[in-house]
């Protein structure tokens, strides 16, 4: 049995911003094409559980009114409150590393995360994630939340794909390479 992967499937600005610093992402729009997805559900179809940080789960739930991802796999909202579950989703404010050990100890698909950036810096900062998916959007914000915020584990990763799309966004594919530091 392969052991299950921990993907990060995020967007940032072309200066390293996940969102602005009131939390708008309405920046994401200028790369919105009819038909395009930049390959989210291909890497859909191979998770089955989904990782996001509480703010960010308060974000899709201001803008869309439920977390879409519920609908097909088991959720985990990191955060620092007790929350009671919901269906698919738990809220989890426990040890991070174990949280992740075990899910990928578990029978299964992939597990997905795509953000915030403070559960990002967490999995980095304990050399969690496996592989990142990055999308550049073509646009500079000039400030607001960082994907990269520092304080993380020295990791080497290896470029294994880049595609560049009409709107003019460049997704970077990266995995982990094992004992290289």
């Amino acid at each position: 049995m392969a052991e299950r992967k921990l993907i990060l499937y995020v967007s940032m600005s072309l200066d390293g911003y996940l969102a602005t610093e009131d939390d708008d992402l309405s920046w994401l729009d200028i790369v919105e094409r009819d038909g395009e997805d930049y390959g989210y559900a291909r890497v859909m179809d191979g998770v089955d559980t989904y990782l996001v940080g509480r703010r960010t789960y308060e974000k899709v739930l201001d803008m869309v009114g439920h977390l879409p991802q519920a609908e097909k796999m088991e959720c985990y909202v990191i955060t620092r409150q007790e929350l009671l579950p919901e269906k698919n989703i738990i809220f989890y404010n426990d040890d991070i590393e174990h949280l992740i050990q075990e899910l990928k100890g578990e029978e299964g698909k992939n597990i997905i995360c795509d953000g915030g950036a403070e559960i990002v810096q967490l999995l980095m900062r304990h050399g969690l994630i496996d592989e990142y998916i990055i999308s550049i959007i073509p646009t500079l914000l000039g400030n607001g939340k960082r994907l990269f915020k520092g304080e993380v584990m020295p990791q080497d990763v290896a470029l294994i794909d880049t595609t560049t799309f009409e709107s003019g966004l460049v997704q970077l594919h990266y995995i982990k390479v094992e004992g290289a530091l």
